[in-house]
């Protein structure tokens, strides 16, 4: 009998919804044209490139479609969004404020910009991970030009309070970037009502293509470009556009704006499952917010193990799953996000993060539930962690 296969480490990387690879097949072979061609060949993927923008727009309900800048993905919409903001603005201040539980893209950007002059703020997280804008108030000055936070932690799934953080920086005319990768397609996003002046996006956690994302950059935001040529999106990202990845982002926009609410119903009901069936796990314990997470995401702590043996275990038994984020596995130092919430080092080590899609079924659930304790026990006779 054929092994489980089963995925609950999605955050590192989704599948491509069918639907999506089907509307970007045309777009490599009949619709090849650049878009900046004025003949006739530019015209289907000069309308394709627009609708696109429309669609992405739509999701954060972005004033113009305009406020969408295409890009390679995450990190290159992080890059220019920090990078952006500091060298175009930095004749008005020089002060950044960030969190501790960023993505690694972000603190190696902060890093980079430290060695470059600026001085950088790192706000704290009380246990469940959230950032109070009671903290970031107080840490403000007259230099500061930016604010930068996830929406949603793709490690822990703690939601931020990103409207009353939006409200902040607005009365202060501070601009807030903030990191929608884990958040963009599972929960809603309004960047109107958040106030927030820009947003990454990333394609391929929308069930969308690698390799493609976009920058929501509100109008009137000033940005110096990181990728100069050619003057293609508005001149913030030179460079001929990917129309095949760009359309399949477009698509990924649309589904979730119609299907993330059930979706997440979906994800929620098999998150609680999953971890009221593990917590029953003696010394086990959930790390994020108990109820304001995202509706893909349970990280849970097991005493007296380390979270690599886990895992290792678990991928014997066909489940995959994470014990961090999957950009900083290369390091075996415990996450940084885990120990910005309070854990002790082995506590951050004996940690596994499980992020689910739309692919996952009650029964993959039930497996893990039936699998895991037989692990946890087994490892924790042969620890010298455990008390005797």
């Amino acid at each position: 009998m054929a092994m489980k296969r089963i995925c609950f480490d999605y955050q590192a990387g989704y599948p491509a919804d069918q639907r999506i690879v089907e509307v970007m097949l045309p777009y490599f072979t009949e619709f090849f044209g650049n878009p900046s061609s004025i003949h006739f060949l530019g015209e289907a993927p000069r309308k394709a490139l627009e609708n696109a923008r429309m669609k992405v727009a739509e999701l954060v309900n972005a004033n113009k479609k305009e406020e969408i800048i295409f890009n390679s993905g995450a990190t290159e919409g992080n890059n220019l969004a920090l990078l952006g903001v500091a060298y175009r603005n930095k004749d008005r201040g020089r002060h950044i404020i960030t969190t501790k539980i960023e993505h690694i893209s972000i603190r190696n950007l902060c890093k980079h910009l430290e060695k470059q002059g600026f001085m950088i703020t790192y706000l704290p997280v009380d246990k469940c991970g959230v950032v109070d804008p009671e903290v970031l108030k107080k840490e403000i000055t007259d230099e500061t030009i930016l604010v930068s936070m996830n929406y949603a932690n793709g490690e822990i799934g703690t939601i931020e309070p990103i409207r009353e953080m939006g409200e902040l920086t607005r009365r202060k005319n501070i601009y807030l970037h903030v990191d929608a990768v884990a958040a963009a397609g599972k929960i809603p996003i309004d960047v109107q009502k958040d106030n927030v002046d820009l947003v990454t996006i990333s394609s391929n956690d929308m069930y969308g293509p690698k390799g493609v994302g976009a920058l929501y950059v509100k109008e009137g935001t000033k940005l110096s470009p990181q990728v100069i040529g050619g003057g293609q999106e508005r001149g913030l990202r030179s460079g001929t556009e990917d129309i095949p990845g760009i359309v399949g982002l477009g698509k990924a926009a649309e589904l979730a704006k119609v299907e993330m609410v059930e979706e997440g119903s979906k994800m929620t009901a098999l998150r609680d499952r999953l971890m009221n069936g593990l917590l029953g796990i003696p010394d086990t314990y959930l790390n994020g917010h108990p109820t304001q997470r995202l509706p893909s995401n349970a990280n849970l702590r097991f005493s007296y193990v380390e979270g690599e043996s886990l895992l290792l275990s678990l991928d014997m038994e066909g489940i995959a799953v994470s014990s961090g984020s999957a950009c900083t596995s290369k390091t075996l130092e415990p996450s940084p996000v885990l120990l910005a919430i309070g854990l002790k080092h082995e506590e951050a080590h004996g940690s596994l993060s499980f992020t689910m899609s739309k692919y996952n079924a009650r029964e993959d659930v039930d497996y893990a539930i039936e699998v895991l304790p037989k692990i946890v026990t087994k490892l924790r006779a042969i620890s010298p962690l455990t008390p005797r």
